[in-house]
């Protein structure tokens, strides 16, 4: 089971989504347990989309909400410097990443707290939860952070302090 943190770092508390009736709803369910749940096919087992209602791999419909691994490798990761004031709560930039959970699921996430830098592709990381006003959310946590080079040879460290003054 994995901690929810008691406030959001990034987002304002309105911004939360509308658990009852949400087809997430079994999502956001077990992210208030501390777990990772998420859809499966009810017949094969094959991992579904978040919102996917018929398996692409033996065309049964539903889907059967189950926790999975809570964890996973960076896909995919953009940096957002746009900041809504009055929506944002991030002081600076923050990354958003494509994850690709252990089990075969794609989710695309931001980081459950604040991050010196954004992880890389190929990073591994634990998933984990932030809490957006009273619903818990999966976020994504670095693994480790290693030290890495940007092409110019600058550490990403000394490279991640010019993009996030202040951090």
């Amino acid at each position: 089971m994995t901690p929810v943190m008691a406030e959001d770092w990034l987002l304002e508390a309105e911004l939360a989504p509308a658990v009852e009736g949400d087809p997430l709803a079994p999502l956001y369910a077990g992210a208030a347990d501390g777990l990772l749940v998420l859809p499966f096919c009810p017949a094969c087992g094959l991992a579904l989309e978040l919102e996917q209602r018929v398996c692409d791999g033996c065309a049964t419909a539903g889907a059967d909400w189950r926790p999975a691994e809570p964890r996973g490798t960076v896909h995919a990761v953009t940096v957002v410097h746009r900041l809504e004031r009055g929506l944002v709560r991030a002081p600076g930039p923050y990354p958003v990443a494509d994850v690709e959970t252990a089990g075969g699921h794609r989710l695309v996430l931001t980081s459950v707290g604040p991050l010196p830098r954004p992880p890389a592709i190929g990073d591994a990381v634990t998933i984990g939860f932030r809490r957006l006003g009273g619903v818990a959310v999966p976020a994504f946590h670095p693994t480790n952070l290693v030290k890495r080079r940007t092409p110019d040879g600058r550490s990403r460290d000394a490279a991640a302090a010019e993009a996030y003054p202040g951090r």
